[in-house]
Order: C-alpha cells, then sequence, then structure tokens
C-alpha cells in the first residue's frame, strides 16, 4: 500500500499542473478575444488632421478624447465602423485633451467632459455638440444630415463622459466670474 499512494501523488500533482496550464491559456485567450481591437492612438493616426478638415469642404465630425477614457473606449469600434461608412462624406478628426497643443480647441468648444463631440458644416462652423457616450444610432443619423447639408436630428445630447479638466491657468481675477459658467476657469485678461 505504500508503494501506491506516492505514485497517486504524483498523479494527482500531474493533473494539477496540466489544469493549470490549460485554465491559464483559456484565460489569456478569452482576455484576447473581448478587447475591441480598435486602437484610439490608431484612430486618431488615421483622422484628417483638424487643418485639412476646416478647409477641405467637407463636413466634419471632431472627437475630443483621452486614451484614458473608457467612454472613449467604449465607443471606439462604432466610431470607426461609422468612419468606414461615411468616412468619404464626413471628415472624422480626433483631438486628445491630452496634448497641450489642442488647448485653444478645448477651450473654444468649452470641452469639460469627454467624449466631446462638434459637428461642422462645410465651411468648419460648429453646429452641433454633443457630449458622452453616443449611441451608434444617434451618431449615424447625426452623420446622415450632417452630409446631406441638412438639420441635425440630434443638434444636443449629453451621454456617460470621463470628466476631464482642462490645463487652463487659473490665475485669479479681481472680477467674481460665476462657478457654474463654463468657462469660469478661464480668466480674461483686463
Amino acid at each position: 500500500m505504500e508503494s501506491s499512494t506516492p505514485i497517486a501523488a504524483r498523479v494527482r500533482n500531474f493533473l494539477i499542473v496540466i489544469s493549470a496550464i490549460v485554465l491559464t491559456v483559456a484565460m489569456v485567450l478569452g482576455l484576447r478575444t473581448q478587447t475591441t481591437g480598435v486602437s484610439l492612438n490608431e484612430m486618431s493616426a488615421a483622422s484628417t488632421p483638424l487643418e485639412v478638415a476646416l478647409t477641405n469642404g467637407k463636413p466634419t465630425l471632431m472627437e475630443f478624447y483621452a486614451n484614458w477614457c473608457t467612454s472613449c473606449q467604449a465607443m471606439a469600434p462604432e466610431l470607426k465602423s461609422l468612419k468606414d461608412s461615411y468616412g468619404d462624406r464626413v471628415n472624422f478628426v480626433m483631438l486628445n485633451v491630452d496634448n497641450d497643443k489642442w488647448l485653444p480647441e478645448i477651450l473654444h468648444y468649452r470641452v469639460d467632459g469627454i467624449p466631446h463631440f462638434v459637428y461642422m458644416n462645410q465651411t468648419g462652423n460648429a453646429i452641433a455638440q454633443a457630449i458622452g457616450e453616443q449611441p451608434r444610432s444617434i451618431v449615424e443619423e447625426n452623420l446622415i444630415a450632417l452630409s446631406m447639408g441638412t438639420e441635425l436630428p440630434h443638434a444636443q445630447s449629453i451621454g456617460q463622459t470621463s470628466a476631464f479638466s482642462s490645463p487652463a491657468s487659473t490665475e485669479s481675477s479681481a472680477k467674481p466670474s460665476d462657478p457654474r459658467g463654463h468657462g469660469a476657469q478661464v480668466v480674461e485678461k483686463s
């Protein structure tokens, strides 16, 4: 009976090792299949440069985003799909709020939550904005109207956002400012 115990222990240990390996492989493969396969960095690199979008005569969907923004990440596959469908008629511009280069645009469009979408007509004028996670159907209906030059059916909408604080100067001013105003963090120079 003593000789069967070490063999049984070895078989049991071997089965445990094999099970751990199988579970590890299954977990790694499972995590790999759950990723969206859409990178915000890749989408940004493939987007129309802002300078081109403002001058090429096509309407534009401009998105303010950040790589850490979970709402931006959640919308990435849908936005890539929409770009694939409408990219020949509409510019898709992506501006990363973590890049100081876009601070003038962040302040101009009063970005205080991301994703923040700005719909622009053919001449580069903002005609509508949407803040936060948007259903594909809402964005698509707006893109169709934008490409046809008609009024957007969903001109203002707000969904789930990631908080964002502009790196603008917060110098104190002699004038009292309304803290509820979107531009409260921007100081007017007298």
